[in-house]
């Protein structure tokens, strides 16, 4: 298995990132040491069981495992292994998406959690909270409400003056992942009396403090996502995080930061699922015959392995981009959007195929595939909905698509630096003027590559779409059809960091090849869509019909590829 797509998995058993520090390396270890040791039986019991995870959270602060990797270098008093390092970040996400989204989910949220306070100049606040890290303590992002959803501008948690210099908080938040436990509780509201952007505040609560009730966990499962409520809370000076338009872009700029690492989750979701599929199917006899013998079943794996593949691509490019960004080269904040929408929907394509594959196996109360199956449509869920970041992402469609800039190449970033910028990333606005390096250089490098050059036509036959026959005011605010429309442009944005990353990894042309066949066929599925839309015009009809392809068509391809997902057979099982 030295082939390089297969040793971009995430596998535990001979799990060496050497690219990191010493200290990264050993916390990375001793997290799937945690696991191995703990074993699959006790994994799959708390999950059916929805025991709730404290014995992870006592594992995470006895080893200072969110305390070193959360912790960003301003206020790590000297401490040389604590900085906010977002390779490893999505490094330890992988990892604990790998072992189950119910472990992966307190991190997550404690990272969001941190958000508005790392992005503060509230000096007693950032020190209250990297002191609770160090104690062990987890983090919650308290934006959500049960009426208003994550809509900020309509916060009916209200935030009243005391008469002192501070105000009393009354209201109630609902899905707060970790509102239980959190000591960091980073909570969004309003100032009663006060209009227009000055009236949103970000303050620090506790969810020890007398006033704070949890009143619930409002799904069924090992998360504690609760609903609480705020009576009298006492806010003082010491508490406030940001006010006025600065607590709303803390807000979105959290999103931007903690939300990012939803697509490892799902890479590590989508990773232990294929291990634990390709192992049964592989072992399985059916009709005298291995059931890998069936050449459906041998489809749906190469498909889950080149989606698999991509995903993973796509997502380890990003963080070059989250890393290298600065005020001046915010391209991140496209890529951001397109990690939470498409390689999450991606995950679900992946855990799908292969749960089709395994059928009643996949139903089995010992399997993790079994818990995967169950969670996974909540990772593409858990910022707004994949229309919201399609609504997103279309804002960038015509810097990206028509005027390119030249960039510097961004580096692969795994060193040990600081990502201070994710914390100062400035006001929220102006993604209409986010500009891009040129996509069509990434395609021209690999267009000896069958469906890569296919993939191309595509893309080009979309710049004409627009060129051609751009959609007119009425399309712009039809949601239903600038959703397919988007979706087409999110696969070119897709395919051009796969390319990046393929390039910088040595990824094997057969892989790549297998990746765009499926590239292609994705395109002309959602041009067959647009084709559909009550909306479109006789001129975009014919020029969606015109951009559908046939994947280029290569047995020994296929078989290269299958014989890499074969192997995998057997490759890892967790420790029983």
């Amino acid at each position: 298995m030295s082939e390089k797509a297969t040793a971009l998995l995430l596998n535990p058993g001979g799990y060496d990132p050497r690219q990191f520090d010493p200290e990264t390396r050993r916390l990375l270890r001793a997290t799937i040491e945690w696991f191995e040791q703990r074993g699959k039986r006790k994994l799959v019991e708390d999950y059916h069981d929805r025991t709730f995870y404290a014995d992870f959270i006592e594992f995470a602060g006895k080893e200072g495992l969110f305390s070193t990797f959360l912790t960003p270098g301003a206020n790590a008093e000297g401490n040389p292994d604590k900085r906010w390092d977002t390779a490893r970040v999505a490094a330890l996400s992988e990892i604990l998406g790998f072992y189950g989204l119910n472990y992966w989910y307190p991190w997550q949220v404690t990272i969001l959690g941190l958000g508005p306070v790392w992005q503060s100049a509230n000096e007693a606040a950032r020190k209250r909270a990297a002191d609770s890290l160090a104690a062990g303590g987890v983090a919650a992002f308290g934006l959500s409400e049960k009426e208003h959803g994550a809509d900020i501008y309509s916060s009916d948690l209200v935030l009243t003056p005391d008469g002192k210099g501070g105000y009393r908080a009354n209201g109630s938040k609902y899905y707060i992942g970790n509102g239980n436990c959190a000591r960091t509780v980073s909570v969004f509201g309003r100032i009663d009396g006060v209009d227009g952007p000055d009236q949103y505040v970000f303050f620090y609560a506790d969810s020890e403090h007398p006033n704070y009730r949890v009143v619930k966990n409002v799904v069924p499962s090992q998360m504690y996502v609760a609903e609480f409520e705020l009576n009298d809370y006492p806010v003082s000076e010491e508490d406030i995080l940001h006010v006025g338009a600065d607590a709303f872009s803390a807000a979105l700029n959290t999103v931007n930061i903690g939300k990012f690492n939803l697509c490892f989750g799902g890479i590590g979701m989508s990773t232990h699922s294929l291990y634990e599929a390709i192992t049964h199917a592989h072992n399985r006899v059916l009709y005298g015959k291995k059931v890998t013998e069936f050449p459906h079943v041998r489809r749906e794996f190469v498909e889950a392995y080149a989606r698999l593949v991509a995903m993973k691509l796509f997502s380890d490019r990003a963080v070059d981009y989250f890393r290298s960004a600065t005020a001046d080269d915010r391209r991140y904040l496209l890529f951001n959007p397109i990690t939470k929408m498409k390689v999450t929907t991606e995950a679900q394509k992946v855990i799908g195929l292969v749960a089709d594959v395994v059928a009643a196996k996949g139903f089995e109360a010992d399997t993790y595939l079994a818990m995967a199956k169950n969670d996974i449509d909540g990772l593409p869920k858990l910022e707004g909905t994949v229309a919201v970041n399609l609504a997103l992402i279309a804002k960038f469609v015509p810097a990206y698509l028509f005027a390119p800039q030249a960039y510097e190449p961004v580096p692969t970033r795994s060193d040990a630096a600081d990502d201070e910028f994710l914390f100062r990333q400035g006001p929220a606005r102006g993604l209409s003027k986010v500009r891009f390096h040129d996509w069509r250089e990434a395609y021209a490098k690999a267009s000896a590559i069958p469906n890569v050059a296919r993939f191309t036509e595509q893309a080009e036959a979309l710049v004409k779409l627009f060129t051609e026959a751009a959609p007119d005011e009425a399309q712009q605010q039809d949601i239903d059809f600038g959703l397919a429309l988007t979706e087409l442009f999110t696969l070119v944005v897709y395919g051009q960091l796969v390319l990046e990353q393929a390039e910088i990894t040595g990824i094997e042309t057969e892989v790549v090849d297998q990746i765009f066949a499926i590239l292609v066929q994705d395109f002309s599925l959602t041009a067959i869509d647009l084709h559909g839309k009550s909306s479109s015009t006789d001129a975009q009809q014919a020029l969606a019909l015109a951009s559908i392809r046939k994947p280029v068509v290569d047995a020994a391809r296929f078989d290269h590829v299958w014989s890499l997902v074969r192997d995998l057979s057997g490759a890892y099982a967790m420790n029983p």
